[in-house]
């Protein structure tokens, strides 16, 4: 029979797997993140060239700026520390770089906090997210998210970074356009990827802001002249 432990780091890992899933209502599945304006542009236009894309904003972005902030929110969570948490909020949204990005993490976050609060209501997060302004923004809330349902942070990151990974290969096979298959084989090398840039986003001081080719590309999305994806 399982303990009471097993019992409870099963039920961490079933709200992690919940919490990676494309099919959380908070839109995920829409933006591109300035893949599809990399395809306008001839940058990304096979699978070789969309796996280069995808692992530079796996180092550059993620593993320094979004999974850090994500630590970092999961553990003033833990803390209730609402001081800590609103520096975060402001952090995200002043490093948005194209008015797309910004909108993308404010309405990201405010449907997974709309999520949060329909599944665990009395959360003492909940009021401290509640109070950023204009919005709380997307790693912020899944941080508290992930604290809340009781995943611990590496485990967490590895999960969230794999979301990502999972909708940014979907959006390359619509977008590029890829296969399955080769879908799948863009997967693996990020999957590949991710311990590493989890290990960087734990070992950051500070969550870091730099990728200037993805800030051109996101601001040349808003004026492209068709398009699948919201950024």
């Amino acid at each position: 029979m399982p303990t009471g432990t097993d019992t409870g780091a099963s039920d961490a890992l079933l709200h992690l797997l919940w919490l990676a899933s494309p099919a959380l209502p908070v839109g995920g599945f829409s933006y591109s993140e300035g893949l599809e304006a990399a395809v306008d542009a001839g940058v990304v236009h096979d699978e070789a060239s969309a796996a280069e894309w995808l692992l530079n904003q796996l180092a550059l972005v993620q593993a320094r700026g979004e999974l850090p902030v994500v630590a970092a929110a999961h553990q003033a969570a833990l803390a209730g520390d609402a001081e800590r948490l609103a520096a975060l909020n402001a952090w995200v949204l002043q490093t948005r770089e194209a008015s797309e990005s910004l909108q993308q993490t404010q309405q990201m976050g405010r449907s997974l906090l709309v999520w949060l609060q329909g599944l665990v209501p009395e959360a003492p997060v909940l009021p401290l997210l509640q109070a950023l302004a204009p919005a709380p923004t997307w790693p912020v809330v899944m941080g508290c998210a992930t604290a809340t349902r009781g995943a611990a942070l590496a485990p967490a990151l590895q999960a969230i970074a794999f979301g990502w990974a999972e909708n940014l290969t979907q959006a390359a096979v619509r977008g590029v356009p890829l296969g399955q298959t080769a879908g799948q084989r863009l997967l693996a090398q990020l999957v590949q990827a991710i311990p590493a840039a989890v290990q960087t986003a734990l070992e950051a001081s500070e969550p870091m802001a730099f990728a200037p080719m993805l800030g051109i590309h996101a601001a040349r999305h808003e004026i492209q002249y068709s398009r699948l994806f919201r950024s």
